[in-house]
C-alpha cells in the first residue's frame, strides 16, 4: 500500500477531529512521512515532515500490519518494530482513535 493511501485511510478513521489535541507525526524512513495535526479543528492530515510533539518511527508495512490487527503496538514497541520519540502518552492515547 502506498503513503497516499495510507494518508487517505488514515483521514477516514480520524473524521473531522479525534480528540488527541497534539501533532503527531510517522516517520516511515525512506516512504516518507504522515502527519496527523489534532491541535485544530478541522484536524489536518498530510505529508509533511513537522515539527510533533510525538513522532513514531516505523515501517510502513509494520504500520499497515498494525492497522489491520496483525500487530499488536506494545508488541511492536517491545521488538524494535516500533520506536517512540518524545511524548509517549499521545502515542498512547492514539490506539482507540484507530481501532
Amino acid at each position: 500500500m502506498s503513503l497516499q493511501a495510507v494518508t487517505a485511510g488514515l483521514k477516514e478513521k480520524v473524521g473531522e477531529d479525534c480528540g488527541l489535541g497534539s501533532v503527531l507525526k510517522f516517520d516511515f524512513g525512506d516512504d516518507g512521512f504522515l502527519t496527523l495535526d489534532a491541535t485544530q479543528v478541522p484536524n489536518v492530515i498530510n505529508n509533511d515532515d513537522v515539527e510533533a510533539q510525538c513522532t513514531m518511527v516505523i515501517s510502513l508495512e509494520n504500520f499497515m500490519a498494525m492497522a489491520e490487527g496483525k500487530l499488536d503496538g506494545t508488541s511492536a514497541f517491545m521488538t524494535g518494530k516500533l520506536k517512540i520519540q518524545g511524548d509517549m502518552g499521545i502515542a498512547m492515547k492514539l490506539g482507540p482513535i484507530l481501532s
